[in-house]
């Protein structure tokens, strides 16, 4: 998994990454929010165990970070992603997930998600996973990127996008599976600039997140892994 070491961006309103737990088994949500909530970094702000229930919460919360389960009572948390955009567009996802079938994570991927997060993982995972979403990292391990990145490709899309030489090179990078700040020493440039260079692209090809990006530039063609 990708993720940052320590702690991560800090929320939108520059105190603690505020995350939201979606997810109907109760006791595993009630006790993700206390592992969070004794990050000092870190603040849950709800647990719902519905879709209908993260409609309401999502635009009333706005949290930086959604730990997303697959399956709920009233829906499938995949197909979910796609609406998080439109009630809280500063909102990071990322997948919980008990599978780890390449199909359900290329959709997650291709639905907008910034990663996801096993149900077997650890403690850790769950700390790491969340400040790495929110600090625009790619919440997945390079060797499953490598691994999904054929199965983006088998579906060629026609893009006339436009991206710059250094964007391009971006890409290649994120491809390899590289945080932000391994891209910056590759490139001798500062995170910042990486940040920017991401947050260009992926405006370019209407991605909500690195992952999403690379998946579009990958169906694409514009990046050839």
């Amino acid at each position: 998994m990708t993720t940052t070491g320590g702690p991560g961006q800090p929320g939108a309103d520059g105190g603690p990454t505020r995350v939201l737990v979606v997810d109907d088994h109760e006791v595993l949500a009630e006790s993700l929010s206390l592992v969070l909530d004794a990050e000092p970094d870190l603040s849950p702000v709800g647990i719902a165990p519905t879709l209908a229930r993260a409609r309401e919460l999502l635009p009333a919360l706005l949290p930086d970070v959604l730990l997303l389960d697959v399956r709920l009572p009233d829906g499938d948390g995949i197909e979910f992603i796609a609406e998080v955009q439109g009630l809280s567009p500063v909102t990071r996802t990322v997948v919980l997930t008990a599978s780890t079938a390449d199909h359900v994570l290329v959709a997650a991927i291709e639905a907008g998600a910034s990663g996801y997060l096993s149900k077997s993982g650890s403690v850790a995972d769950v700390v790491a996973a969340v400040r790495a979403a929110a600090a625009d990292e790619a919440v997945i391990s390079p060797e499953m990127l490598i691994r999904l990145l054929p199965h983006m490709r088998r579906r060629q899309e026609s893009r006339s996008t436009v991206l710059t030489e250094r964007e391009r090179e971006v890409l290649e990078l994120v491809a390899e599976g590289l945080q932000n700040s391994a891209i910056a020493g590759r490139l001798h440039v500062s995170v910042h600039t990486v940040r920017n260079h991401i947050a260009n692209l992926s405006a370019k090809l209407g991605a909500h997140s690195k992952l999403e990006a690379l998946s579009i530039a990958v169906r694409s063609g514009l990046v050839d892994r």
